[in-house]
């Protein structure tokens, strides 16, 4: 699909009428894409970084209603969310599963069992189903033996899910191009031209004048103007940018949010944990993914350049690592235990309020003087987005179809997967045949077929697969190494070092696929190590808080108070 010289095809054609250019190759951009395709439009989307680069490979990894959302009595929004999510959970296994959660309750907690059942009830009656339980302390201690026991009173289980957000929004873009729409990575988006009034006269009744934008390609400079009936804004964190430059005022809050990770034998949890948080009682999840521990997320006000790849603070370090002391001392974690971080910028919009917790995550739809804007919202309900944005164009496409609410989010893939084992087909073991189903689709065959001797093994650490690297860098676009480790695979988030000690393989699998020379490597491995150690590894020690000082001084307010 994105072999070869695909940029080049790609870039020679742009030159036509497109009904859609969206900009913006995150989960929003993506749904978009995916959604109009199937509608027969002609389709393009361009990205100015790599595809999933923002919030979309940065998130929290899960597919949720937002069981907090039903306290601030927004019944609506968690009734799409886990219906969505109950439809994804179908239709994509092994990209998106189901996920148990546990949520402990504690002498003097609140709220407290009653105010936990009665949003639990309703949390799954939304979802049309029954999936949580009650269970005394004693049971609860079976379920999360390294809690905190002080003042346990038992605690609730009930459903979730999680995913891949990078490789979600892979195939969600790749389902959208086997379809007939096209996009592009590592494009930027420079002046948006709105046709002028006067040449809208001139058209016929009921035809819009096409919307112009001056694109680059970031990898050789040149340039083109392109047009289409309708442009959309999908870049998230990012809107106010492209709206400045249509003449609008900033209605973006970027809000950051960040996690660290841990070895799964270090920091052992079967499903997820919710906590509140000791310091503010803000939710905070613990869960295994990929075979680590994901523990997150903060909500601070982003005051960073949205131009420099976001990273952790210290005293986000500090804020997670009391979470982590405060309800598993067991365990007596310590920075030493951490494998990595990331963090994500994620696209609220303002309306000014002190804590920024509070502020509300609905997606929200502008349409300003011929630029459509789509931001905000939730992973989980990227389909309902990428419809309520075609819905706000359709006036501008008047032969659009009306989208056929039944049609599956992702393609219905059900393929036995072989592989030749000493001259012989052979089927894959079903948890890898289910991880390659789920993250590549329709492309699980092809990968396998394109595999070496071994590379159906796993890659030490971690539960990706040496093939998984050689089809990343042979057909899905990947054009810097950070491209292929921190998104494609992500290899760079659960080993150590980014790593670094499987690079020499790596090197081996980029020198055939992509074609890079000793010198292209050397200054491909040696950019990805410092974007690793800047964004993705802590913070320098000594800038972090001690956290226990932050625990003691909590403890000793809530003392005063009682």
């Amino acid at each position: 699909m994105w072999q070869g010289d695909w940029r080049d095809k790609i870039w020679n054609d742009l030159d036509r009428s497109w009904d859609i250019i969206i900009v913006g190759g995150g989960i929003t951009g993506a749904g978009i894409l995916r959604e109009a395709t199937r509608l027969g439009l002609q389709a393009l989307l361009i990205e100015q970084r790599d595809f999933a680069w923002g919030t979309s490979s940065r998130s929290s990894k899960l597919v949720h209603g937002g069981l907090r959302y039903l306290k601030e009595g927004k019944i609506g929004m968690t009734r799409a969310a886990v219906r969505e999510r109950e439809r994804l959970v179908q239709e994509g296994p092994g990209l998106i599963d189901p996920l148990g959660f546990l949520l402990a309750t504690y002498e003097g907690d609140h709220p407290g069992r009653l105010a936990y059942e009665a949003g639990l009830c309703v949390y799954d009656l939304l979802a049309l189903q029954w999936s949580h339980t009650h269970y005394s302390a004693d049971d609860f201690r079976m379920l999360a033996p390294h809690i905190s026991q002080s003042g346990l009173c038992g605690g609730f289980r009930y459903g979730d899910a999680q995913t891949d957000d990078a490789r979600l929004v892979l195939r969600v873009i790749r389902e959208a191009v086997a379809d007939g729409g096209v996009a592009i990575n590592y494009v930027t988006a420079g002046e948006f031209i709105n046709s002028p009034k006067q040449a809208d006269r001139k058209l016929k009744a009921g035809a819009v004048a096409p919307r112009r934008l001056r694109i680059r390609d970031n990898l050789t400079d040149r340039t083109e103007q392109i047009k289409a009936r309708v442009i959309i804004n999908a870049t998230g964190a990012w809107a106010d940018r492209m709206r400045a430059q249509a003449g609008f005022g900033a209605r973006i809050r970027p809000l950051r949010g960040s996690h660290l990770i841990f070895p799964g034998w270090r920091f052992p949890v079967a499903q997820a944990i919710c906590i509140l948080h000791p310091l503010d009682h803000r939710p905070v999840f613990i869960f295994p993914w990929e075979g680590i521990t994901l523990v997150g997320t903060t909500d601070v006000d982003h005051g960073r350049s949205l131009e420099e790849e976001p990273a952790i603070s210290p005293e986000e370090v500090a804020y997670l690592m009391a979470a982590i002391e405060a309800e598993f001392p067991a365990l007596h974690m310590t920075l030493d235990d951490v494998i990595s971080s990331f963090s994500g910028v994620r696209p609220v919009i303002g309306t000014g309020k002190d804590d920024p917790s509070k502020e509300a995550r609905d997606h929200a739809v502008w349409e300003e003087g011929g630029l459509l804007t789509v931001t905000g919202g939730k992973l989980t309900t990227f389909r309902l987005i990428a419809r309520d944005a075609l819905k706000a164009v359709a006036r501008f496409l008047p032969e659009m179809p009306v989208p056929d609410k039944n049609i599956s989010v992702l393609n219905k893939v059900d393929l036995s997967l072989r592989i030749n084992l000493h001259g012989k087909k052979t089927e894959l073991p079903e948890r890898l045949r289910r991880r390659l189903l789920g993250r590549y689709g329709a492309d699980a065959q092809r990968l396998l077929d394109f595999a070496q001797p071994g590379e159906t093994e796993a890659i030490p650490g971690s539960l990706a697969v040496w093939a998984e690297l050689r089809f990343a860098a042979r057909e899905e676009g990947v054009i810097h190494l950070d491209d292929l480790l921190l998104r494609r695979v992500r290899l760079g988030l659960l080993l150590p070092h980014g790593g670094r000690d499987i690079l020499p393989r790596v090197r081996a699998i980029c020198t055939e696929e992509l074609g890079w020379s000793d010198t292209r490597w050397q200054q491909e491995e040696k950019e990805y190590l410092s974007l690793w150690h800047n964004c993705y590894s802590l913070p320098q020690r000594s800038a972090i808080p001690d956290w226990h000082k932050l625990l003691d001084e909590s403890a000793e307010k809530e003392g005063k108070k009682n």
